[in-house]
C-alpha cells in the first residue's frame, strides 16, 4: 500500500458500501473518474519513467515494471497472465476489457483475440491506450465510458477481463449487473477485486493506524485503509461477500486469493520495508499470498447464469 492524500467520500463508511441514491452515486462518480484521471497507473511511484510520454519506449518500460510485479506472485509459461486466461481460445472470441489504464492488459488482449473493445472512465487511460495500440500495430476499439451504463447491445461479448478496477467504482453491483448483460450466453469473465482478509486488512490497518497516529484520533479502521489505497474508493470483499454478490448473475468455477510480495510487511513503504521483503524468498512469499490466503486480490473466473 502507498499512502494517497484525500478524503474518504461521504456516505463510504465501509468497506463494501453502495451509493444510498443516484445523486450520491453521480458524486462519488465524478470523484472516482476526476482521482484517476490525475494519478494514471504509469507505475512511477519511485522513479520517473526516462521516456517519452506516449512513445513504444514509454509502454515497454511500464509493462517492465508491472509485469515484474506480476512474475513475483503468478509466473507465466510464454504470455503475462497466462496462468489465467486462455489466449489460444480467445483467437474466435470477441473481448471486452473494463479499465484499461495505460493498456498493458489491451496489448496482451487485443494481440490475441478476434476483436478487442477497451473502456475507461478517463480521456487519459482512452488516449494512452490508443497511442499504445498505434504503436504496436493492433486493431482495437477504445472507447470513453463508464461501465456502469455500458453503451453496447445485449450479448456483444464472449469474455470480459477486469483487473482491480470495479471496486473503485461508485456501485461494483452496477457494473456486474452490465456485464451480465452485455456477455453472451455461455459468456466468461475474469475479475479482480480487492480482498478483505485479516492479514492484509484486519491486521495491515492497525498497524497502520498505530504508524499514523489513527488510533489516538480515533479514526475509523475503513478510513484508515482507505488513505493508504488507490482510488477515490476502494472496496474490499471477503470469499463470501463476493460470492453472495454475484449469486445471481454469475455461476462462480473458481475464487482465489493472490498477493504481491509487498502485502507481507504491512508498514508504510521504507527502505526498512524493502529490507525484509529482500529477506523473504519468492517462493515463500508466493505460498503465503496465495496459499494461505494473505494475499490482497480476489481472483474470480465467472460464467453468465441465463435467467
Amino acid at each position: 500500500m502507498k499512502k494517497c492524500t484525500y478524503d474518504v467520500p461521504e456516505g463510504f463508511n465501509n468497506p463494501t458500501a453502495l451509493p444510498s441514491g443516484s445523486e450520491q452515486a453521480r458524486r462519488w462518480q465524478e470523484l472516482n473518474r476526476t482521482w484517476w484521471e490525475s494519478h494514471p497507473m504509469r507505475y512511477d511511484w519511485k522513479e520517473a519513467i526516462p521516456c517519452k510520454e506516449f512513445s513504444r519506449e514509454f509502454y515497454l518500460e511500464i509493462d517492465r515494471r508491472f509485469f515484474q510485479s506480476v512474475r513475483l506472485f503468478a509466473p507465466w509459461k510464454s504470455v503475462p497472465f497466462d496462468f489465467l486466461i486462455d489466449f489460444e481460445a480467445l483467437k474466435g472470441k470477441d473481448v471486452l476489457e473494463i479499465g484499461v489504464g495505460n493498456g498493458s492488459h489491451a496489448q496482451l488482449l487485443a494481440a490475441h483475440s478476434k476483436s478487442f473493445t477497451g473502456i475507461d472512465l478517463t480521456d487519459f487511460a482512452v488516449k494512452s491506450t490508443c497511442e499504445r495500440m498505434r504503436c504496436f500495430q493492433l486493431n482495437a476499439r477504445i472507447l470513453r465510458m463508464d461501465a456502469e451504463q455500458m453503451e453496447f447491445g445485449d450479448n456483444s461479448f464472449d469474455f470480459i477481463w477486469t483487473w482491480g478496477v470495479i471496486h473503485h467504482s461508485s456501485s461494483t453491483r452496477r457494473i456486474l449487473e452490465e456485464m451480465h448483460r452485455v456477455l453472451k450466453p455461455q459468456g466468461e469473465a475474469i475479475v479482480m477485486v480487492y480482498h478483505r482478509g485479516l492479514w492484509n486488512y484486519y491486521l495491515t490497518g492497525a498497524l497502520l493506524s498505530i504508524a499514523e497516529g489513527g488510533i489516538l484520533k480515533g479514526r475509523p479502521l475503513h478510513d484508515t485503509i482507505q488513505q493508504f489505497t488507490d482510488g477515490a474508493m476502494a472496496r474490499y470483499y471477503s470469499i463470501s461477500e463476493w460470492k453472495h454478490l454475484v449469486a445471481d448473475l454469475f455461476a462462480l468455477r473458481s475464487v482465489e486469493i493472490l498477493g504481491q510480495k509487498t502485502d507481507l510487511v504491512p508498514v508504510p513503504g521504507s527502505s526498512f520495508k524493502n529490507a525484509i521483503l529482500g529477506l523473504i524468498p519468492n517462493r515463500l512469499s508466493r505460498f503465503m499470498t496465495n496459499k494461505c490466503g494473505m494475499g490482497s486480490f480476489l481472483v474470480a473466473k465467472m460464467a453468465k447464469v441465463h435467467p
